[in-house]
Parts: structure tokens; C-alpha cells; sequence
């Protein structure tokens, strides 16, 4: 499975992912997982989990930074730039149209009939790839109790990067107390985050908005939700957008496939036209490659360390907890009639039973199914 592979192959997986990848980053991460480890066999299911675990320890959007691991497992540094510039691509094209027409016509399209019945579609495939990744990573009991704890503390609303450090630390300290002193124990290398101070408001729009978003892409933990606090704070705040239209950008970001963070797309081109959707899009994505780039090689070393080890499988755990939070959250959202809730027995029905079909005809169905439903 280490065996290289052609960036024409990876560049046409992401660019595919890139423009079917409707639903958010637990979304885009269980097709990944159907296409990468069930489909193609480029990752084992356990290095699949592991780069999940440590994409959730650094700042960024999850499911880019799994893309860029990925492409980076698979052809070295030309899959990492590969693999994420195609999973971005689509999104941003498409964000770009939409921030456009909004700039010209102050409105976004009607599409709420066709994206009806693709939440309970894309919970669905979730839950379908979430199976396997929680019979693999709950390996011992501590470890389900851990998930659980997880689960429900998720489900109250904790920060997600607590809930995982202390997973994390948790395991380790439970391992330290049964450690035989004569074990090899790796001592932790800490993982720096940089963080660019806040600069003066500059006459050059375009740098300004470069360096906002280049700081947020690299210290934000968290989901869209997250992301549209730190837009708040960062430009409806200080004058540059209003609450509106960041709204507005945070739903284009929703409703398009890809990368939640394509939004920034929407929201530089509001500010400063072609030239600020670029650098604010360039900004944000930035520090994703510079993390990965910089963890990827400690991910199997960590996975060859006993004390490592440990802190990685509860960080792994955790991430399937609070991926299946994610899905109650989203399901307590979703599933709001019997129409909701029909096509997301549908679908969970076929995806168990037809274990290779491909998730896009999923989300294509369910998109047709609601919008038909509608008219019930």
C-alpha cells in the first residue's frame, strides 16, 4: 500500500470528491474512506483512522488537511499539493459563481428543493462509514468507555480540541500507571501552532484581508460554526462586512460541495472583487498544507512509539465520538418530517447492503427524492 501513485489517479479522485462533496468535513471524510481505503486499498483502515486522529490535532478544515495527508501518503510532497488543490478547486469555482451573482443581483438562486433530501442522504453515508471505523478503533474496553464519555460530552456542546487532548492524555496517563519501568518510552514532541499578530488596518485591501485569513486558517479548531465566530470578530466587527452578508457566505459555504472555508471565497470577492476572493482563499488554505506537511511524517512514528500509540488510539476513538455527535446534531436538524426521515432509511438500507456503490449516487438520489417528496 505504500506503493506510489500517479497524480493523474489522485488528481482525478479529489477533483471528483471536490465536486460531490456535499455535507461538511464528516461527510467528505467517510467518502475518503470509501474511496480510499475500501475501494482503491491505498490505506489500511487503522492509518486511515491515525491520520484522522492527527488531522484533528491541528488547526484547519478536517477534511482538506485528510485530502492533502492523503495525497502526501500516496506521491510525496507533488500528492500533497495535488490532492488538495483539486479538493479545494471546485469549491472555490463554485463559491466564486455564487459570490458573483450575489455582488450583481443581491441574491443567491432558489436551490432549498434540490438540497431537501441530501442531509438525511449524507447522514447516511456517514453512519455507513462510521461502522467500520468505530469496530476498528474501539479495540479495547477503556477505549469504548473513553468513546462514549466522548460522545456525550460532544453532545453537551464541549469544545472538540479539549475533548480530544484529553481523550488523548487520558489514555497516556492510565498507560503510565501500568508502564513496566523498563519500557522504551518516547518522550511527546509538542506541536507548535504559530499565530500572526494582529496587524493595523492597511491601505492595501488585499494584504489586509491575506492576513486576517491567513492568522484564522491558522488557529482555528472546529466547524463552520466556529469559523463564523471568528469572521465576526475579525470583519463584521471591525466594518468590513456586514452581518448579512456573512450570513449569506457562510450559507453558500454550506450548500456548495467541498470545503465549508470555500465561504471565504464568497467573502473576499464581497470586499475587493476577483483579487480579494483569491488572496483570502490562498490565506486560509495556507497553513493546511504547512501543518500536514509538517505532521505527516511523525504520524507512523507515533504509531511505532507504545506511549504514542496509546495517546492516538483515544484521540481515534474520540474522532469517531464526535463524528457520530455531529451526525445526532445534524439528524435533530434534519429529520424534521417522515420525507426526511423515508430517504434516510433509503439510503442506509442500500449502503449496507450494497457496500460499494458509489456515495454520489447516494446524494444524487436523495437530492431527487426530496425535491419529488416535496410535492407529496
Amino acid at each position: 500500500m505504500n506503493n506510489k501513485t500517479p497524480l493523474k489517479e489522485i488528481a482525478k479522485l479529489f477533483l471528483k470528491l471536490g465536486v460531490i462533496g456535499f455535507g461538511g468535513p464528516a461527510a467528505h471524510i467517510a467518502m475518503m474512506q470509501e474511496e480510499v481505503v475500501q475501494k482503491r486499498k491505498w490505506l489500511t483502515q487503522q492509518h486511515f483512522l491515525d491520520l484522522i486522529g492527527a488531522t484533528n490535532l491541528i488547526p484547519g478544515p478536517n477534511s482538506t488537511e485528510m485530502a492533502i495527508h492523503i495525497g502526501h501518503e500516496k506521491a510525496g510532497w507533488k500528492g500533497l499539493v495535488t490532492a488538495g488543490l483539486c479538493f479545494i478547486l471546485p469549491a472555490v469555482l463554485i463559491t466564486g459563481f455564487f459570490a458573483w451573482l450575489y455582488k450583481e443581483y443581491w441574491q443567491i438562486p432558489e436551490v432549498k428543493p434540490f438540497i431537501y433530501g441530501i442531509k438525511p442522504a449524507i447522514i447516511a453515508i456517514i453512519l455507513s462509514a462510521i461502522f467500520p471505523l468505530a469496530k476498528k478503533s474501539i479495540k479495547t474496553i477503556q477505549l469504548g468507555i473513553i468513546a462514549g464519555v466522548v460522545l456525550l460530552l460532544s453532545l453537551l456542546n464541549f469544545n472538540e480540541i479539549i475533548l480530544m487532548f484529553g481523550a488523548g492524555i487520558l489514555a497516556v496517563l492510565l498507560y503510565y500507571f501500568k508502564l513496566d519501568k523498563n519500557n522504551n518510552v518516547h518522550s511527546f514532541i509538542p506541536l507548535t501552532l504559530f499565530q500572526i499578530s494582529d496587524n493595523h488596518f492597511m491601505s492595501a485591501v488585499d494584504w489586509n484581508l491575506f492576513l486576517i485569513f491567513l492568522k484564522i486558517g491558522a488557529i482555528l479548531y472546529g466547524s463552520g460554526y466556529v469559523l463564523f465566530a471568528f469572521l465576526h470578530a475579525e470583519l463584521v466587527v471591525a466594518g468590513l462586512l456586514s452581518r448579512t452578508q456573512l450570513i449569506d457566505a457562510i450559507a453558500v459555504g454550506q450548500f456548495t460541495p467541498g470545503p465549508v472555508f470555500s465561504a471565504v471565497t464568497f467573502i473576499g470577492y464581497q470586499i475587493n472583487g476577483f483579487s480579494g476572493a483569491l488572496f483570502s482563499t490562498i490565506a486560509i488554505f495556507l497553513p493546511s498544507f504547512i501543518f500536514v506537511a509538517l505532521l505527516n511524517p511523525l504520524v507512523k512514528k507515533m504509531r511505532h512509539s507504545r506511549l504514542f500509540s496509546t495517546f492516538l488510539d483515544a484521540v481515534n476513538v474520540a474522532s469517531v465520538a464526535i463524528i457520530i455527535s455531529i451526525c445526532l446534531e445534524m439528524g435533530s436538524e434534519t429529520f424534521v418530517d417522515w420525507r426526511t426521515i423515508l430517504i434516510a432509511l433509503l439510503s442506509i438500507a442500500i449502503l449496507f447492503k450494497y457496500k460499494k456503490i458509489n456515495s454520489a449516487l447516494i446524494v444524487l438520489a436523495g437530492s431527487i427524492t426530496g425535491y419529488l417528496l416535496t410535492f407529496v
